[in-house]
């Protein structure tokens, strides 16, 4: 594959639909199993959650941009909002018992035990999830 897909959504949580196409759409294309599949619709769809709501707190007017990019051996999707930004090494153990109960924080570990690799950027506003093929 020469060149990344990319795709740009308006802030509205509704149109983590629009997120979910894109990936059914790369999954036709790239003909990735039903396994990895499961895997990504979860961490990305919860990525571009996480960008729209906590990025770019529901402001219509800012995009969430989704990048994929797809090698012999890897798929990685780059998620990545107009946001602040936040400090991505401060995070709260969702697992710990003092966060057990709390209805937020467990996104970001999902998204690590579903990707091979999980790596931030631009100050939090960005996020790449790698998934081994």
């Amino acid at each position: 594959m020469n060149k990344p897909f990319k795709l740009k959504i308006p802030s509205l949580i509704e149109n983590v639909r629009i997120a979910e196409s894109f990936i059914d759409q790369a999954r036709d294309e790239f003909n990735f199993n039903d396994d990895i599949y499961g895997n990504i619709m979860i961490a990305v769809t919860e990525s571009v959650n996480n960008a729209i709501i906590h990025g770019n707190r529901n402001d219509k007017e800012k995009n969430v941009h989704l990048e994929l990019d797809v090698t012999e051996k890897e798929i990685s999707f780059t998620i990545e909002d107009e946001g602040k930004g936040f400090d991505f090494d401060a995070l709260p153990d969702p697992t710990a018992p003092e966060n057990i109960d709390k209805p937020g924080g467990r996104g970001i570990f999902l998204m690590k035990h579903l990707a091979d690799e999980v790596e931030f950027s631009k100050e939090g506003r960005a996020i790449t999830l790698t998934f081994y093929i």
